[in-house]
């Protein structure tokens, strides 16, 4: 039975040649390549040598030359699957189990990439088509060049195309479906494209196949400016990094790699020679994209927008990634000017202007400290005090166990600094500190608490969920993705949630949307409106501020989610243990480690 290539590229994804050579033969270090003595033959002067880029191991002595599974086969004098079996546990991975379903699985996987290589191909060539002259006018202003557009296989998708009839032509409407690259319309039962008037970004997985795309709109209005593929069964974002495919061929150059919010950030810094850039696909930075990069690069970079709301983003990567962090393994954090991203930036200062920026980045410890200490008052004993105690657990949390004690003793050395000079009265001076105390409670918070107390956690951030929702439709028209990907405990309420998103994915207008929902759903929203404590704390607050709201309260709801179907599976488990129900437990606590 043939293993599937995706299987074999993740081992050798995760396990470098020098790693697993270095097991057998002693290496040394020389320019790009490891040198030692060969395995294959006596000699007292080294010929083996060792290439992690090629992923390739070459005896000059003897002529073998091969990779980690022809490396252990000859070694050990074992055959290819038991060399397989063995190098999959090293790199901590399930031992493959052939079966009628993985067949089946490879094979729509094959299709799928088909699919995706005839759609970027056809797209591609609309782009330069003289009835699409508005989107390569709209690269052309974004000082995209014609290589980097190539180099990329950008693509634009036109208005009412035909291509899905094409696709029929040789593949069932299943298979066309599982790509997530059309939505099927309720009412005319016609499947529309996802990416309909839109700049296409074709996403590739490691090895260079294209299994997703971003997409742009050209013309500013109500649709969302960049949406991109749903999650399929060979697609998940948070596995996913933009140009990493290209990017990983500069490894022998740098230990360094630029990370960037955007596909736009990404083709401009590109354009401009800065070949080792990426960009996390759409989602927040995750532990498996960090782990992913740093199998290539050990110094990255992550570069976000200037203004406050990419700093804060900055901020939730760094203090989620932090507990990661090793001697080996860095990641530093490089701050825009304010109101520039590195699109911009690039644009007007060129690859030298990004580069000399680049040299004054921040590890990422340095990053958290000199973000947070320019938020809080220092004169503030309070701010003070509640800013040592987020430093240390944040320290307490990092894995690396030498490198935990020396960033804590290091904060706990800057904290000092913070501390307030003792007079010789004895009495502490803080020169500007005023105390300040509101005892004041809202009526309406009180009543609304006294309403909610009989509600769970999970039922109340669903509400204010759908209160943000139905109040807030321009900032939800940007969150469909995310809004999709949740499913809420309560049925009228996922009914409510999913008109929605469906109205605003359609283009429907706020007038239209509003009577449509409320000619179903006045009740439920009645219910929202009396129950929803959320109305209170978005309250004047801008835009900006109701976005993160969202955000924390999606995140907190997968979150919760998880731990509901925690509880349930140890329930279960109390009465039966079923091996199944148990790597399910597994899986999930990991998952949730993760989070």
């Amino acid at each position: 039975m043939k293993y599937p290539k995706e299987y074999l590229d993740e081992i050798k994804l995760r396990l470098k040649v020098s790693q697993v050579v270095g097991k057998t033969v002693q290496l040394k270090k020389r320019g790009k390549e490891f040198i030692g003595l060969s395995p294959f033959k006596n000699e007292k002067s080294p010929s083996f040598t060792v290439n992690d880029e090629k992923e390739f191991y070459h005896c000059f002595s003897s002529g073998e030359h091969g990779n980690i599974f022809d490396f252990l086969m000859k070694t050990k004098s074992i055959g290819f699957g038991e060399a397989v079996r063995a190098l999959a546990v090293e790199a901590g991975m399930q031992p493959y189990r052939f079966s009628n379903f993985d067949q089946k699985k490879d094979l729509r996987f094959q299709t799928y990439k088909n699919i995706f290589k005839e759609y970027s191909n056809y797209f591609h060539q609309q782009l330069f088509n003289s009835n699409t002259k508005e989107a390569s006018d709209y690269l052309s202003k974004r000082n995209l060049k014609k290589n980097t557009i190539e180099d990329f296989q950008l693509g634009y998708v036109p208005w009412q195309n035909n291509f899905y009839e094409e696709l029929l032509k040789k593949y069932s409407e299943e298979e066309i479906n599982l790509t997530g690259l059309y939505y099927k319309n309720d009412k005319t039962g016609k499947y529309i494209d996802r990416f309909n008037s839109r700049i296409l970004f074709p996403v590739n997985n490691i090895t260079g196949d294209t299994i997703a795309f971003g997409g742009r709109i050209i013309r500013e209005g109500k649709l969302a400016k960049y949406i991109n593929s749903p999650e399929t069964e060979f697609y998940k974002k948070g596995s996913m990094i933009f140009n990493l495919d290209k990017a990983k061929d500069s490894r022998s150059e740098t230990n360094e790699v630029l990370i960037v919010e955007g596909y736009m950030d990404v083709l401009s810094v590109y354009t401009s020679g800065v070949k080792n850039v990426i960009a996390n696909s759409g989602t927040a930075l995750t532990e498996r994209q960090i782990s992913l990069i740093w199998k290539f690069f050990s110094n990255p970079i992550i570069c976000l927008d200037g203004d406050e709301s990419g700093q804060k983003a900055a901020l939730r990567i760094a203090e989620k990634l932090f507990p990661l962090i090793n001697d080996k393994d860095k990641i530093y954090f490089s701050i825009m000017p304010d109101g520039t991203d590195p699109d911009d930036y690039v644009k007007h200062n060129g690859k030298e202007g990004l580069l000399n920026l680049l040299k004054e980045k921040q590890i990422i410890q340095s990053f958290i400290w000199n973000y947070h200490i320019s938020k809080i008052d220092q004169n503030n004993p309070y701010e003070i005090s509640k800013f040592e105690k987020e430093i240390k657990n944040l320290s307490y949390s990092i894995q690396d166990e030498t490198l935990r004690k020396y960033v804590l003793e290091d904060f706990l050395e800057k904290i000092k600094k913070l501390t307030p000079i003792q007079t010789s009265r004895g009495n502490y001076k803080y020169s500007s500190y005023k105390k300040t105390k509101n005892y004041q409670i809202l009526k309406e918070t009180k009543i609304l608490h006294q309403k909610t107390k009989n509600l769970s956690r999970l039922q109340i951030i669903e509400l204010s969920i759908l209160f943000i929702i139905l109040n807030y439709l321009e900032i939800t028209s940007k969150k469909l993705e995310e809004l999709s990907e949740i499913v809420f405990l309560s049925e009228k309420n996922e009914s409510l949630k999913n008109t929605t998103v469906t109205l605003l994915s359609e283009g429907k207008d706020k007038k239209t949307i509003i009577e449509k929902i409320k000619m179903t759903y006045d009740k439920i929203i009645k219910e929202i409106n009396e129950n929803s404590n959320i109305q209170m704390i978005v309250k004047n607050k801008n835009e900006e501020d109701v976005v993160n709201l969202l955000d924390d309260l999606i995140s907190d709801h997968k979150e919760q989610g998880n731990l509901r179907k925690l509880e349930s599976l140890e329930k279960k488990l109390i009465n039966n243990l079923d091996e199944n129900s148990y790597l399910e437990l597994i899986k999930l606590k990991s998952q949730l480690n993760r989070d």
